[in-house]
C-alpha cells in the first residue's frame, strides 16, 4: 500500500435514517499508513434520546453506556479533526456516508474527503467469496477477530485489515507496486467482469 494513509471508520447507530431522526451513538476509525494501523480513535456518543432494545442488544451499547457519554456535537468535533482531508473508507459505505455527513452538518461541517466503500471493492478482489459482509470476508481472509461485530473500533479495524488484504492481493495477482486509494475507489465502480482489464492496464503503465 505504500505511504497511502486511508482512515477507515465506521458508526454503529440508533437506527438506519438520519433524514427520519436515526443519530450515530458510537464512532471507531483507525489510520493505516503503509499497511498498517497507526492510530485510532473511538468514542460512544449521546444522541439526547433513549435507544431501542433492539439497538442495544444488537450493539452492546446501553443506555446507561449513552446516559454517561458526551453528547454527539462534542464527539464529531474531535472526529472532524481526526479524520481531516484523508481519504475514507467504509463497509458498505453508502450506510456509514449519510451518518458521517449528517452530523457534519449538525456541527456546521461538511466531508472534504472522497469515501470508498470495502465491500464494493471486495467484490473486485474476491470475486469467489461466499457473500460480502464483513464477517464473511474476515474469515475468508484467514483475518484475526475476536468475535466481536457491531462495535464500531471492531469493525473499523477489521475493515481496515481487509483493505490492507485487498491491496496484497492486488499486488500479488497482478504485480502492480502501488495500490493507492483511487485505484481501489475506481476498482469498486467498475464492473466485475471489467476489473481484471483494468488492473492489468495499471500493472502494465506502472512496469
Amino acid at each position: 500500500m505504500s505511504n497511502f494513509p486511508v482512515i477507515v471508520l465506521d458508526f454503529e447507530t440508533s437506527g438506519l435514517s438520519p433524514q427520519y431522526g436515526d443519530r450515530a451513538i458510537e464512532i471507531g476509525a483507525v489510520r493505516i499508513e503503509n499497511s498498517m494501523v497507526i492510530d485510532r480513535f473511538q468514542s460512544v456518543m449521546n444522541p439526547g434520546f433513549r435507544i431501542s432494545s433492539f439497538i442495544e442488544a444488537y450493539t452492546g451499547i446501553t443506555n446507561d453506556m449513552l446516559k454517561a457519554a458526551p453528547p454527539c456535537e462534542e464527539v464529531m468535533e474531535q472526529f472532524a479533526e481526526f479524520i481531516g482531508d484523508h481519504p475514507l473508507v467504509a463497509h458498505n459505505a453508502s450506510f456509514d456516508r449519510r451518518f458521517l455527513d449528517a452530523e457534519l452538518a449538525v456541527i456546521g461541517k461538511a466531508r472534504k474527503s472522497d469515501m470508498a466503500c470495502s465491500m464494493l471493492a471486495a467484490r473486485r478482489v474476491y470475486p469467489n467469496a461466499p457473500n460480502h459482509q464483513l464477517g464473511t470476508l474476515v474469515r475468508y481472509c484467514g483475518i484475526y477477530s475476536d468475535g466481536t461485530f457491531h462495535r464500531a473500533l471492531a469493525d473499523a479495524a477489521m475493515t481496515g485489515q481487509l483493505w490492507i488484504s485487498m491491496s496484497d492481493e492486488i499486488k500479488n495477482s497482478y504485480g502492480i507496486n502501488q495500490v493507492p486509494f483511487d485505484l481501489m475507489r475506481k476498482l469498486s465502480k467498475i464492473t466485475r467482469s471489467k476489473a481484471p482489464v483494468y488492473l492489468e492496464k495499471i500493472a502494465s503503465e506502472q512496469s
